[in-house]
């Protein structure tokens, strides 16, 4: 990263605890919430539904709970596994109902869609914000595929599960406003559909403006806790804002808590998740950039406090230090199989010494603390 449902298989029931997963997941009541069905065009804007947004006034409390400790070992739940395309893995996000999860990647150089007249360079790919989405199963296979036209860079996305599949939240309508990389301008939502390629106005995607005049917005869900975080610029800075997700799918668009960027962030910010009343950010670089040396590097986890955007901590993460690239990329609440929590990051690696096409890892912190 830079910045300085169809085709879906049935859930299966293997065993009790993932039954006891889904049962946390029901009770968030987000991922098995109603009104998934109904997919809806257009945009929703701070400009639509003041019943909405009235109906959000008195502000919701924020949910409580435990925070992760970043101190804690952390753990791998699989190493060096393709995606579908082999560039930079940029994000991920959990679907623990059909115990599977997603990534986002930018569209690799050399491929050609239906309806264009060559195979485009990766730059240009950038540039146009193309992504390559990939659905995975638990152990880091390849399950199917979507790609993205004109979305955005891939910096975050959520997940939102239903009965039959998922809908995916990330960034679109790309504007590459520093003429080498496209950045999404709003949110969008649309349904997993393996094999399908969407643009920014595909009809299956409804797109979402919560805050008018921002740009850089991405999004990531809370599957626990029910709620959606968008982080986003406004006049140069970056803020969060916190959403009830039901409540901002319906065109709800009051944020329950806002926080500023903090200033401590001292390399390249890679993502960010939300559990309860606590905000993740994690950043860094690969092994061999300024400030990034093996096998220490300098990928650090920040934790802040949603009620007031005061840094409760800061610690470097060096659970998989013996890889070769490691990059720190996108953050993500996973439910384990016990239905505990985790705070899960990747990190892209190459295949080899040789081969500097990109694989991805991912790990997780689980230890939660009052």
């Amino acid at each position: 990263m830079v910045e300085t449902p169809a085709g879906h298989r049935q859930p299966s029931r293997r065993n009790s605890r993932q039954i006891s997963r889904r049962g946390l997941l029901a009770a968030g009541g987000v991922a098995l919430g109603a009104g998934f069905g109904a997919l809806l065009t257009g945009t929703a804007n701070a400009g639509d539904g003041a019943t909405g947004a009235a109906s959000a006034a008195g502000g919701p409390a924020l949910p409580r709970s435990p925070r992760f400790a970043l101190d804690a070992p952390g753990h791998v739940l699989w190493r060096d596994r393709p995606l579908y395309n082999n560039t930079v893995l940029q994000a991920l996000a959990f679907d623990d109902t059909h115990d599977e999860l997603y990534t986002v990647q930018l569209m690799q150089g050399g491929q050609q869609l239906p309806g264009e007249a060559a195979p485009v360079a990766g730059a240009t790919r950038d540039l146009h914000g193309d992504l390559c989405l990939t659905r995975l199963d638990r152990t880091g296979t390849v399950l199917g595929h979507m790609f993205l036209t004109g979305f955005g860079h891939g910096v975050q996305i959520g997940v939102e599960p239903s009965p039959h599949g998922a809908y995916l939240w990330t960034e679109t309508k790309a504007i590459a406003d520093d003429g080498v990389h496209g950045w999404g301008s709003v949110l969008g939502r649309f349904p997993f559909v393996d094999g399908a390629i969407l643009t920014p106005d595909s009809p299956s995607l409804r797109q979402y403006a919560p805050v008018p005049g921002a740009d850089r917005t991405t999004a990531a869900t809370d599957p626990v806790h029910g709620t959606l975080t968008m982080r986003h610029r406004v006049d140069g800075h970056f803020r969060y804002a916190l959403y009830l997700l039901p409540q901002l799918r319906a065109g709800v668009v009051k944020p329950i808590a806002e926080v500023a960027q903090p200033d401590v962030l001292a390399t390249d910010f890679q993502g960010y998740a939300t559990y309860g009343r606590y905000l993740y950010l994690i950043e860094g670089n690969a092994f061999g950039h300024t400030g990034s040396v093996s096998p220490t590097g300098n990928t650090v986890v920040t934790r802040v406090r949603w009620t007031d955007g005061v840094v409760e901590g800061r610690q470097l993460m060096t659970v998989a230090n013996d890889m070769r690239f490691r990059e720190p990329e996108g953050m993500a609440i996973q439910l384990g199989p016990d239905g505990a929590p985790r705070l899960a990051f990747g990190f892209a690696e190459t295949i080899s010494a040789t081969d500097s096409h990109k694989i991805a890892t991912v790990c997780y912190l689980d230890r939660l603390v009052p």
